[in-house]
């Protein structure tokens, strides 16, 4: 019997060199630690066995040999990771879970599609096919490149109008393709992260500072690329792009060393991807009463991490049909869940061994860690 799964997407766009294999690579090959096993809840494992080994294999040769992964071009690729509970309750509990694995698939989009022009039509054709398979990404996470930043230092906004005009023109570029007789879509990524990568080599730049470089130098090309996606979303109101921002570095780097261990923000990938839809999709709801059939979109399974979150169990039989319906304060608690009551929450989990719960909500206390840090800045919209 194949295990139940609760699903989310996350697409990545970033320029050639602009750290994506090198990210997902560390990201990956730290929860193959032994250190990371021992203290998590959950193995992260790889669904094609053949990427998880060369994902591993390039971590491992960062760690030992001091070796980056070779650059990938034009290879868009999905991955896709089964977050799989260690086995804590009792079977009779496990069976009554919502779900038993969470599935995260990460979307590479390849940069050089937004840096050079189409070169025939299969191509243009392909880059369509490439852009409509992540469009059930919930996140979308926008790297702009520390190295760059650095070459640019004190004109920033040359590398970074080009880095949002680039993105915009090639999702221009797809409109036509992407929407049928011009009908806006009601699934796209929604939540557009800005990222800094390579945030080791600017040690002094915090998100809030990371936030003010791109609102200074580059607002006004940051609201056109939001125009260029608000136009192929219905329901434009449940949208943010450049309100959420964070740090990543894949390890510290140095010359004929790489220390993997010293990593800035990729344990928030996976909260980023798994929880914050959630809590954003409920926020929107409830701001801008969203039409039914995009809310039902957007909120299509958030009574099972609801439940899940709370540790609420589901009951078999005729009774269970009834008590197992998840109403909206219990959908509103679980989506506000934060601070005190989010700790006491994943202290009873944990006490309880419903490892399901702990782990996701450990991954809100991550993104509350993690904007402690200020690592991390959410929207508040």
């Amino acid at each position: 019997m194949q295990p139940r799964a609760f699903e989310q997407h996350i697409a990545v766009f970033g320029e050639s060199g602009s750290g994506k294999t090198v990210l997902l690579s560390s990201f990956y090959g730290a929860t193959q630690e032994p250190q990371y096993l021992k203290r998590s809840f959950f193995h992260v494992l790889a669904e094609d066995i053949g990427q998880g080994n060369r994902l591993h294999k390039n971590y491992l040769g960062m760690k030992d040999e001091a070796t980056l992964p070779l650059t990938t071009r034009f290879a868009a690729t999905s991955y896709a990771f089964k977050v799989q509970m260690k086995d804590g309750s009792d079977p009779a509990a496990a069976k009554s879970r919502p779900f038993d694995v969470l599935r995260v698939v990460w979307h590479d989009y390849p940069g050089e599609w937004f840096e050079q022009s189409v070169q025939s039509p299969e191509e243009a054709q392909r880059r369509a096919d490439t852009f409509r398979s992540l469009l059930s990404s919930d996140v979308a996470l926008l790297l702009v490149d520390g190295q760059k930043l650095l070459d640019n230092a004190g004109e920033e906004d040359r590398y970074l109008k080009s880095l949002f005009s680039n993105l915009r023109n090639g999702v221009l570029s797809l409109r036509d393709e992407l929407l049928e007789d011009g009908e806006p879509l009601a699934q796209f990524p929604r939540i557009w992260v800005m990222a800094l990568s390579k945030a080791d080599l600017l040690p002094d730049m915090d998100v809030y500072r990371f936030r003010d470089l791109l609102v200074a130098k580059a607002c006004d090309d940051l609201e056109q690329l939001r125009e260029a996606i608000a136009g192929l979303v219905e329901g434009r109101e449940a949208l943010s792009v450049g309100e959420d921002f964070v740090l990543l570095s894949s390890a510290k780097f140095e010359p004929g060393k790489i220390t993997v261990t010293e990593r800035v923000g990729l344990d928030l990938i996976m909260p980023l991807a798994a929880v914050l839809p959630f809590e954003r999709h409920h926020r929107w709801h409830e701001l801008t009463q969203l039409p039914a059939r995009i809310f039902e979109g957007l909120l299509g399974r958030a009574d099972d991490l609801a439940l899940a979150l709370l540790a609420r169990t589901r009951l078999p039989g005729p009774l269970g049909l009834l008590m197992n319906l998840v109403g909206p304060d219990l959908l509103s608690n679980a989506a506000k869940l934060a601070g005190d009551k989010l700790r006491a929450v994943n202290a009873e989990a944990l006490s309880k061994k419903e490892f399901l719960s702990a782990t996701l909500t450990g991954f809100r206390i991550d993104l509350e860690k993690g904007e402690e840090n200020q690592i991390l800045l959410r929207s508040v919209r």
